[in-house]
């Protein structure tokens, strides 16, 4: 069964946003960014996965990935 895998970190490393200048935009606190950065595969509810999205400029679908079980590193 595939598990979902957050791409936060990815995104705004793409954009040259930091952890901090996220967390001011998105409403999110600090340390749940830095806990997603560290952990991908945290499960985070939609709200907050919605003001990540807006913060970043993207779709909700940009921040998200589908991965097999098997290349889970956890």
């Amino acid at each position: 069964m595939p598990r979902i895998r957050l791409r936060i970190k990815e995104v705004a490393e793409e954009q040259g946003i930091t952890m901090t200048l996220l967390s001011h935009k998105s409403y999110v606190a600090l340390n749940t960014i830095r806990a997603m950065y560290r952990n991908p595969y945290r499960t985070i509810n939609t709200d907050t996965l919605q003001r990540l999205a807006n913060a970043l400029g993207v779709s909700v679908f940009a921040l998200i990935e589908e991965v097999p079980d098997e290349d889970v590193d956890v």
